[in-house]
């Protein structure tokens, strides 16, 4: 019965219900490309602030004002002590693998802005996601993705 498919999201190997052996929906993970493909097509509503995490999109939390103060001097003390050379990145995307493009809210790269007119950096020397409501998730599954990049 395909209802009873659709809600426990299994099937049988022939998508009918039956004593044959149960498997699970395969959810499809999107690339970067498949991803960047939708921002420039405008599939998001402006403002909405999504990114990229191991294939999934995931909506970003709102930016209270003690969050985007705590972004700003963090950017800012970051500026100083990196100095010439680094780029301070506040809320833009990393490419880091395949399937993720986060935008950590400061990420300290090597070189200028410049350097990254054609495509976002690949590597950060540091990343600091400021968080509130979203700790764990920005500390267990962020956190092993930027310790992967």
């Amino acid at each position: 019965m395909l209802s009873d498919e659709v809600s426990t999201g299994r099937a049988t190997k022939h998508g009918r219900r039956g004593s044959g052996t149960m498997s699970t929906a395969q959810l499809r993970r999107w690339s970067r490309s498949d991803y960047d493909k939708m921002m420039e097509a405008g599939i998001f509503a402006p403002g909405e602030r999504v990114e990229l995490i191991d294939g999934e999109i995931v909506e970003m939390s709102p930016q209270h004002s003690a969050h985007s103060t705590a972004v700003s001097l963090s950017a800012e003390a970051l500026c100083t002590a990196f100095g010439a050379g680094f780029d301070v990145r506040t809320r833009m995307p990393l490419a880091l693998d395949l399937y993720s493009e986060p935008e950590p809210d400061v990420a300290v790269v090597p070189g200028s802005p410049r350097d990254y007119r054609d495509a976002h950096p690949t590597t950060a020397l540091l990343v600091v996601e400021v968080a509130d409501s979203t700790e764990a998730y920005d500390r267990d599954q962020k956190g092993s993705l930027y310790a992967r990049a």
